[in-house]
């Protein structure tokens, strides 16, 4: 059960931005995050499976499950830290993982959080942030489905595992001197 923030208000986003062993550890680091839960969306399949997601034929993405304080993180801080951790502009791909399922892809909850990301999508755009245009996908939520337990928590639990050491902890070097503020 999700507990609720000191102030008692929570609300949710849902972000797939590649790997979410590396999502999860990233989000997982700020101050107002109350869950980080890895898992699968914007599929066809009911309760997919690691396997079949990697198949690259069930339409879910590969996701992260934000449950968050906005008194102490705001849905934009967290557009932020999603943009700014992975690759917004490539298609199907983030490094050397390949497929639909990695997709950049946001599940929006509230008509609000659509007009925050569309606008926020359109600035980066506009002002040529990226060197190529951000395709990120941004799309109504419907179902979460939670993956497997040996994912969750997966850098905590596998720390010193070579995927760990070669990718995932770069990207949280780079996070926490980019983010230092909102750390936790």
């Amino acid at each position: 059960m999700t507990q609720l923030s000191s102030s008692g208000q929570k609300e949710t986003a849902t972000f797939g931005n590649g790997c979410f062993w590396c999502t999860e550890a990233v989000f997982k680091s700020l101050k107002g995050i109350i869950t980080v839960d890895s898992g699968y969306s914007g599929g066809k399949v009911k309760n997919p499976t690691y396997k079949e997601v990697c198949t690259g034929t069930t339409g879910h993405a590969e996701v992260i499950q934000v449950t968050f304080d906005p008194k102490t993180i705001s849905f934009r801080e967290l557009l932020e830290v999603f943009w700014q951790t992975h690759d917004p502009t490539t298609l199907n791909r983030q490094g050397a993982d390949v497929g639909t399922q990695y997709r950049s892809v946001i599940f929006y909850h509230s008509p609000e959080q659509q007009e925050i990301a569309e606008k926020y999508k359109v600035e980066l755009n506009t002002e040529n942030v990226f060197d190529k245009p951000v395709i990120t996908e941004i799309t109504a939520f419907e179902k979460f489905y939670a993956a497997e337990n040996y994912h969750r928590d997966y850098y905590a639990n596998n720390s010193s595992q070579s995927y760990c050491q070669i990718v995932i902890v770069p990207k949280l070097q780079k996070f926490r001197e980019i983010f230092k503020k909102k750390l936790k």
